[in-house]
Order: structure tokens, then C-alpha cells, then sequence
């Protein structure tokens, strides 16, 4: 049986900026309390509105004609992958982090604009699943857009096991402090412009990898994840060893790039 599908539509309550360029957005409401059983650092969706629209407009069944209404054109949201990076029952909050990287995404606009009371759709599978196996040394690979993903496995990471985190953002500025209790080597690389390429693949091909008890997990642009994905092969990394997956390809919008994305990940 497949999960089921959370959708609620949350208000901005603040957002900071924990770096020059990530934006952190806390959003808040009753439906939050839905979200328990999902798993912190996995994928969900949000809804943007369009530029000058404030409201969520979500598609609607309509049950007597037993058909989806949808909303007009200049009202559909964008529809974009993200992580939540934490999540208060209590307080009925939900944090993501978003990357401030100009004007050119709607999610990146949005963070920069939004003021509180703005409205976000969020949608998630309501099922817990682990983000990794347990194993005694870990390889930890990403841009900025891993951020959220990669610091919620840190900070669970047990104090007994070792690795290395390699981690790609704008500038020193942007080297975000991550608590864990693990042993793990940090290794910041800072490139202001990663759409026009990355040092990433590089700089982990450098590596001294375990030959076993290991796990690697690299999220990162397209043609990154796809040259990591070769190298683990080539060094014997089996599919169980790995999980790599491309947030995002270099000059092209997510909707676009997804059919090319799932493929490269399901090779």
C-alpha cells in the first residue's frame, strides 16, 4: 500500500538568514502536526505561489462531477523538491532551509521576498524511512542544496563511527557549523558559481575510501552525482554502499530536469 500523501498549506512565522546565502524559513500551523511520522532530511514538495500572489491554490476534486478543478494559470504554484530541516509538534513549526542563489528560482524568490503570513504548500509521504544503514565509516558528499539533508544525518550519527564530509558552498562565509558526535573529517570547498561547474567530484575521487563497513551518500548537481556514481562503481561500491542523488542540473528548471535526474538515479 502506498503512503499516504500529506498536503497543507503553512504561513511564514520568521525567517533569518543563517548564512549569506541560506534562508531559513520557519513555517507554522495546525496541519504541522500531521507531519510526525515523516522522517527528518527526506524529500517533500512545495507549492510557491506565483510572483504577486500570496495564497496556495491547490487543486480541487470535485466529488459530484467525480473530476479535478484546476486553478487558473497565473495562479498554479511552482512546484519544487525540498527537505525539512526540523520539526516542533509543540510549537506547531516547521524549519527549511532554502539557498539563496538570486532571483532566477521561484523557491530562491520566494525565501528572499516572503514576509510573515505568506503562504507555502507542503506535501510529504507520511511513513518514516531511514536516510542511511548503520555501518562503520560514512562518506558524506554535497553542495549547498545538501545542506539540510546532510547535517540531519550528522547530528544522528553515533559517536562510535568515523568518515568524511565533503561539502561544497559559496563562500567561507557560507561554512555552515554542524554538530555531530561522530568522528568525521570536514572538508570545505567554496565556488561562487557551481553552475558553471565543481570541484566536488574531484576532490572526492582524492579521497582515501574504506574498502568496507561503509556507506556513501552524495547529493549534489546533476553531472557531479553522475561522476561520483561512476567512481564508487569502479572502486566496487555495490548499490547497497550508496545512495546518490542530483537536486538539481546546471541551466535547467527542476520540472524539466526531472525525467533525466530519476534516470541517471536509477541506472
Amino acid at each position: 500500500m502506498k503512503p499516504r500523501i500529506i498536503k497543507h498549506v503553512l504561513r511564514l512565522k520568521r525567517k533569518a538568514y543563517i548564512t549569506p546565502h541560506l534562508i531559513r524559513v520557519t513555517l507554522e500551523g495546525d496541519a504541522v502536526t500531521e507531519y510526525k511520522d515523516c522522517t527528518l532530511g527526506n524529500n517533500n514538495k512545495i507549492f510557491i505561489p506565483p510572483a504577486g500572489v500570496k495564497e496556495v491554490h491547490f487543486p480541487e476534486y470535485n466529488e459530484e462531477l467525480e473530476i479535478w478543478l484546476h486553478p487558473e494559470p497565473h495562479l498554479v504554484p511552482a512546484v519544487r523538491t525540498y527537505t525539512h530541516r526540523a520539526i516542533d509538534l509543540v510549537k506547531k513549526e516547521m524549519v527549511i532551509d532554502f539557498v539563496h542563489h538570486g532571483e532566477n528560482g521561484p523557491a530562491s524568490r520566494w525565501a528572499i521576498h516572503a514576509q510573515p503570513g505568506d503562504e507555502l504548500g507542503v506535501a510529504m509521504k507520511a511513513v518514516e524511512k531511514e536516510l542511511f544503514p548503520r555501518t562503520d565509516h560514512y562518506l558524506l558528499a554535497g553542495d549547498a542544496t545538501a545542506l539540510p539533508v546532510l547535517s540531519c544525518i550528522l547530528e544522528s550519527l553515533p559517536a562510535r563511527v568515523s568518515g568524511v564530509c565533503v561539502l561544497e558552498v559559496h563562500g567561507p562565509e557560507d561554512e555552515l557549523p554542524v554538530h555531530t558526535r561522530a568522528d568525521i573529517r570536514f572538508i570545505w570547498l567554496h565556488n561562487p558559481h557551481p553552475e558553471e561547474g565543481s570541484r566536488l567530484a574531484a576532490t572526492v575521487r582524492e579521497l582515501e575510501l574504506p574498502v568496507e563497513n561503509r556507506f556513501a551518500y552524495i547529493a549534489a548537481e546533476y553531472r557531479t552525482v553522475k561522476e561520483l556514481r561512476e567512481h564508487l562503481r569502479e572502486h566496487r561500491w555495490t548499490k547497497e554502499e550508496f545512495y546518490a542523488f542530483s537536486y538539481w542540473k546546471a541551466g535547467v528548471a527542476e520540472d524539466q530536469s526531472a525525467r533525466d535526474r530519476r534516470a541517471e538515479r536509477e541506472r
